[in-house]
């Protein structure tokens, strides 16, 4: 089954995902759409499509199977909602890109709507589309992990004093204190929620250095985040923005203890680790371990995560599969925004351990195994 597809939002972002639904066999790219005019007929030209400049347009004039959701706004997500809730409305499944809102009222609302519609709302949390966290899972089922014990996560771009700049005039994030939480948080809290499961404490210690406050910059870019996982194991989340330079895995690590196991995955697509427990009746000086084995993918473009997952999100709705099996869903991205309001609520209140809002039930479709 092929999908007709819509892009709303031709900057980057949408280039990107276009780009991946024209070379997916399982979709076919129809139309593009921007508010911008000159965007908008740019993108028509490069990809052989139809231009709108309205999406209600849009829908009026293409039988879409896919409406995909790329605009930006506030905080890099304040113009998700009204186009979402207007292709769900007009009975049009949704991809929308991260965070699914920067407005946790708006998104408990998207994933209502696409639950009463009964439609595909899924977000491209696409740092688990890789190969490195495919055999990380395979480890896990394959009982090599264990009980779950920790988890460490740390994911920033890498910078210092020197390389910061700060103009003060405006853009997505400029007047918002929390912007790198809200654009940024999406990514790691679905990684450590896919390995690790929901998320019932949540405690935040939040700064920025001393360079940003000096140029009045509001943003709070440094984020300490310590979680319990409902099934009893802990997590730490480090992020910045460009504030520092990270060690292990550059600007990207993730590191999952059990109690026959750990792996660690770098740089998202490119490496992982796993270090088997020692084995009954071995035993390890400080500093030794049993060897180590490593998989390097040989892959360093993290652009190739976007395929990937947009390819699975199609997959899944020419599938038909449950909405409840839906990979990186609607719930999913709304969970990563509950954690990180549930941080901001921790910080507020001087690190205070709070619960993250309940997510709404699965509803289990009946035809499923």
């Amino acid at each position: 089954m092929t999908l007709r597809v819509g892009v709303v939002g031709m900057r980057g972002i949408g280039d990107a995902h276009a780009q991946a639904h024209s070379r997916d066999q399982l979709a076919k790219l129809v139309a593009v759409c921007d508010v911008v005019k000159d965007r908008a007929d740019k993108a028509a030209a490069k990809f052989g499509v139809k231009a709108y400049h309205g999406l209600g347009e849009m829908l009026r004039h293409e039988e879409l199977d896919v409406v995909d959701v790329t605009t930006g706004g506030p905080e890099n997500g304040g113009w998700h909602f009204e186009p979402t809730m207007q292709a769900l409305e007009a009975g049009r499944n949704v991809l929308v890109e991260k965070p699914i809102s920067n407005d946790i009222g708006e998104a408990r609302e998207m994933v209502r709507l696409a639950r009463e519609k009964d439609l595909y709302l899924g977000c491209n949390l696409n740092h688990f589309f890789t190969a490195p966290a495919d055999r990380a899972r395979k480890l896990m089922d394959e009982g090599k992990i264990g009980e779950q014990v920790y988890c460490l996560h740390r994911m920033g771009f890498i910078g210092g004093e020197a390389g910061y700049s700060y103009g003060g005039g405006g853009g997505n994030f400029d007047g918002f204190p929390y912007a790198h939480l809200k654009a940024f948080l999406a990514h790691p809290f679905s990684l450590m929620r896919h390995f690790c499961g929901d998320v019932t404490h949540v405690q935040a210690f939040l700064d920025r250095p001393s360079f940003r406050r000096r140029a009045g910059d509001l943003m709070v870019s440094v984020v300490s985040v310590h979680v319990r996982f409902e099934s009893g194991a802990v997590g730490y989340l480090f992020s910045q923005r460009g504030d520092a330079t990270m060690g292990l895995g550059g600007w990207w690590s993730f590191e999952l203890g059990g109690t026959r196991g750990t792996f660690c995955i770098e740089n998202c697509v490119e490496k992982l680790t796993y270090y088997p427990a020692p084995a009954a009746g071995e035993q390890f000086g400080l500093g030794a371990q049993p060897a180590p084995v490593v998989t390097d993918t040989g892959v360093k473009d993290f652009g190739a995560t976007f395929p990937a997952r947009i390819h699975a999100y199609l997959e899944d709705v020419a599938g038909r599969v449950p909405k409840d099996r839906l990979r990186a869903s609607g719930r999913d991205a709304l969970a990563t925004l509950e954690y990180t309001f549930a941080a901001i609520e921790s910080y507020e209140q001087g690190g205070a351990l709070v619960r993250p809002h309940p997510l709404p039930g699965i509803r289990r479709d009946p035809r499923a195994q």
